[in-house]
């Protein structure tokens, strides 16, 4: 009898650790499929807020596995939910699904022609970022776990979410707008993961940190006022070009001179200035905007109160005025240390051991956040690269690759970290 009562225990901690069964014969069949929307997806990039046949196509292989299906979620979201054989708690998954306004030169055969208009411009369009294999990923776990209902305690939602990148002007989007709507609700959320994939972390390997991981984003925005001169007498004028500079100059020592970056990183980037028309003439006004980085909320509220301090004191000085707002894009995405702790032993069942691997805080941004505000999460990120590329480019450029073959570790991982989960008593 006692040796009857060792052998169940152990049974059962087999099945809650996600040993206790073998998805090897559903992977094997996924892999090819995954690959195929993936390259799809790929081919046929679409914008934020404008993701509608990408929405489409995920619509329609959400529905063909017979789940509950909801369309026109924050714009074009798309949400699945899929209940189990058993009761039991309710695990998201999430997968964004936009491009970016970039222009690809990779020689692919699935390489995106797509052009498209943004912010009044005809650019290219393309998945520089890997939001194509994210879908692609999601809709693969999905199948599976369709097929696996019976191994389900519990409900499992699918959170296809547009507009990571972030909206158009004057549009709300992204994950900020699917909560707001309600998409942690109704079935409540107890806790969510997601991935990114990276273009420079070998094929095989996952990498994560605990608590804060990603940045918060904040974007800021400084109208400079001068005085409008000719350019042979600058002492007539008050240049608001000059005083810009200055400005750009005073706020990098925020970061190089006040902020702790021996407790966490931080930046602050000018990414555009916009100012004059002709080589002769000093202008009355410049506008500069740019975004500031920060993985530590007292370290967000001291630069933030030190920009809003040091902008018009500098304009002042010289002359002139200066007004800046400064508004959120994304939080810090935090990932719940016990969650994190609890998750651990599935993706190294995985991935294997070594396969597993932490990493520092990076200073980009993801509005995955915005659900980890309300429910525990982990957000991880999986190898793209092709083992031994020693010319792997980063995201957000032209060249941006990803290697198909590290696709399918993401379908397990998920697969596996909601089944064990949600079967864990």
């Amino acid at each position: 009898m006692k040796k009857f009562f060792v052998f169940s225990i152990l049974l059962s901690s087999l099945t809650v650790f996600g040993q206790g069964y073998d998805l090897s014969s559903d992977y094997e069949a996924i892999e090819d499929k995954v690959i195929t929307w993936r390259r799809d997806i790929h081919r046929n990039p679409e914008l934020s807020n404008r993701e509608f046949k990408t929405a489409e196509k995920i619509a329609k292989h959400l529905n063909s596995l017979g789940m509950e299906v909801q369309t026109g979620v924050a714009h074009t979201g798309v949400v699945g939910v899929l209940k189990g054989d058993l009761p039991g708690k309710v695990v998201a998954l999430r997968a964004d699904i936009d491009a970016l306004p970039v222009t690809e030169r990779n020689d692919l055969p699935f390489k995106s022609e797509v052009t498209s208009e943004f912010l009044g411009e005809k650019v290219g369009v393309m998945h520089a970022c890997g939001h194509d294999t994210h879908t692609a990923i999601l809709m693969g776990v999905a199948e599976i776990l369709s097929n696996n209902k019976d191994k389900i305690r519990g409900t499992v939602k699918f959170i296809f979410q547009p507009a990571e990148e972030g909206p158009p002007p004057g549009e709300e989007g992204g994950a900020f707008l699917m909560v707001k709507e309600g998409v942690l609700k109704n079935p409540d959320v107890s806790a969510i993961f997601g991935l990114h994939i990276n273009s420079e972390t070998p094929v095989g390997v996952i990498r994560y940190k605990s608590g804060g991981t990603m940045a918060a984003a904040q974007e800021f925005n400084i109208k400079v006022k001068g005085k409008q001169s000719h350019g042979s007498q600058p002492w007539s004028g008050v240049d608001p070009i000059l005083i810009s500079a200055k400005i750009i100059d005073g706020l990098q020592t925020i970061i190089s001179r006040e902020a702790k970056l021996t407790q966490e990183a931080a930046v602050i980037t000018v990414g555009k200035i916009k100012s004059g028309v002709r080589f002769n003439i000093i202008p009355e006004s410049a506008e500069m905007i740019g975004t500031i980085r920060t993985l530590d909320y007292g370290m967000k509220d001291q630069i933030n109160k030190r920009m809003m301090e040091m902008v018009p004191t500098i304009a002042k000085a010289y002359g002139g005025e200066a007004v800046i707002t400064i508004k959120d894009a994304t939080d810090i995405t935090f990932n719940d240390p016990e969650l994190v702790t609890q998750m651990l032993p599935t993706l190294e069942r995985v991935a294997g051991n070594s396969n597993v691997q932490t990493q520092k805080a990076v200073t980009g941004a993801e509005d995955f956040s915005y659900y980890q505000r309300d429910v525990p999460g982990f957000f991880f990120f999986l190898g793209g690269m092709t083992p031994g590329n020693n010319e792997a480019f980063p995201h957000h450029t032209p060249d941006f690759l990803i290697d198909d073959s590290g696709l399918i570790l993401g379908v397990k991982a998920l697969t596996e970290m909601s089944l064990d989960y949600l079967n864990r008593s």
